[in-house]
């Protein structure tokens, strides 16, 4: 093992830690753990999925439950209608650390700020209110689209995903109560799990990290609101990248670093870190700022628009038609949402509810698996595993002469996987191509 990490480590979290933690590098084998979307299924519901596989409970989240043996989760259709969500146990704490810092059931803008591929965005959407809103970027655009993806597959309406770089939020000062800044980092907590970060690991890279972490901060700084929480982390151990950063940020930025009472990690000077062979899961640390001064969240524009009626929707959500495509936002959001897709580069804003033809409106595969659709507007299938997966590859379907033409919801365990338009003869499958499931 690299004697600069070896140094650093122990540099970082004493010697006691850093023995056992490169024990656990070196002989340990990395866990498997899955966090369910409580709105799609119960926890009762959620353990039974896993019965038999089931290997013990996230103590800081919840809705995690770690896992005997990986499943081919691809093979699994609740998987792919965002039943649950496949992620390291340790960055799960997000879910819970802004609850020390801000009333959830309140009206909160939070902004994940390097948020692909999803796992600690769609966590804290589960967390969160209906009233609360969340802005999800990516700066790198293939990465967005598969962010995307993922905040689309979870279905709260009340998240956006934004392809921009850290300075384009100095656009909207103020307007965000949290920022998590899960920054890019040198990939120490990973070790375990892949063998390539462990090669590409050197002094030099961790002084590069530790400075790109300090721009990216700076850059979306003015977005967060005076009296606002910074949630600042990484996959990482050295204090350059970690306690040496929350120093920075609290002396040339202007904020005051903040103690939760969160059990589990080891305190460090100014945060907490997960450590493999001290908590179960990988390397993780977290730090909390409060930026100083007091203010409101900025406000925006009032829009008197009027809704589109759309019944594919439940109450709660306002409808929209643009460019002959049907988008839904909470009620309560939409306001604030169209006016960061104004002022951002939005590329995942609203639910994409339908397509309008003529008079006719087809029904959008994200709206089946959105918590806006309204279930009883359709004729409701459950498919058998078999089935589920044929229609996860694009596969024909065909149904019995009891079922009705037209557009059907289909199901798998109870849970909304998607719609096809049946022919009578045949059927149109509506998964999109770009989801296809290619095993």
């Amino acid at each position: 093992m690299d004697k600069a990490f070896v140094g650093n480590t122990i540099a970082s979290l004493g010697e006691k830690n850093a023995s056992t933690l490169l024990s656990a590098i070196e002989n340990g084998e990395p866990v498997v753990s899955v966090r369910r979307n409580g709105l799609k299924l119960s926890i009762d519901n959620f353990r039974d999925h896993f019965k038999g596989n089931v290997d013990g409970v996230v103590l800081w989240c919840k809705d995690g439950i770690y896992l005997k043996d990986r499943p081919v989760f691809a093979l699994d259709p609740l998987f792919h209608a965002g039943a649950y969500y496949v992620q390291e146990a340790s960055s799960m704490s997000v879910a819970s650390i802004p609850l020390f810092t801000a009333d959830y059931e309140a009206h909160l803008r939070i902004l994940d700020l390097c948020a692909a591929p999803g796992g600690k965005t769609t966590a804290i959407a589960g967390s969160i209110s209906g009233e609360s809103l969340l802005v999800a970027n990516e700066v790198i655009r293939n990465r967005a689209t598969v962010l995307a993806e993922n905040v689309t597959k979870w279905g709260r309406a009340n998240v956006m995903v934004t392809n921009c770089q850290p300075a384009d939020f100095k656009k909207v000062p103020g307007f965000f109560d949290i920022i998590l800044a899960d920054v890019p980092c040198s990939g120490e907590g990973m070790f375990r799990k892949d063998s390539e970060a462990m090669e590409q690991w050197s002094p030099a890279n961790v002084a590069l990290c530790a400075a790109r972490q300090r721009k990216i901060i700076a850059d979306a700084w003015s977005a967060l609101r005076p009296g606002g929480y910074l949630i600042y982390s990484t996959c990482t151990y050295n204090h350059f990248e970690n306690d040496d950063n929350v120093e920075w940020i609290a002396s040339e930025l202007g904020a005051q670093t903040c103690e939760i009472p969160f059990q589990g990690p080891v305190r460090t000077r100014f945060g907490y870190q997960f450590i493999p062979g001290v908590t179960r899961g990988e390397g993780f640390f977290f730090a909390v700022l409060k930026k100083n001064g007091d203010a409101e969240h900025s406000p925006v524009r009032t829009n008197r628009l009027k809704p589109l009626k759309c019944p594919f929707v439940k109450q709660g959500f306002f409808s929209l038609e643009k460019d002959s495509l049907v988008k839904t936002y909470p009620s309560s959001l939409v306001d604030e949402m169209l006016f960061l897709e104004h002022s951002l580069r939005a590329i995942r804003s609203g639910v994409a509810t339908a397509s309008v033809k003529g008079k006719d409106m087809v029904p959008e595969a994200s709206l089946a698996i959105s918590e806006a659709i309204n279930d009883d507007c359709f004729f409701n299938l459950d498919l058998s595993l078999e089935d589920a997966l044929k229609f996860l590859r694009l596969e024909p379907l065909t149904f019995s002469a009891v079922v009705p033409k037209g557009f059907l919801l289909l199901k798998y365990s109870g849970v909304n996987v998607g719609f096809v338009k049946n022919l009578g003869n045949r059927s149109n499958n509506l998964y999109p191509t770009a989801w296809r499931l290619r095993i």
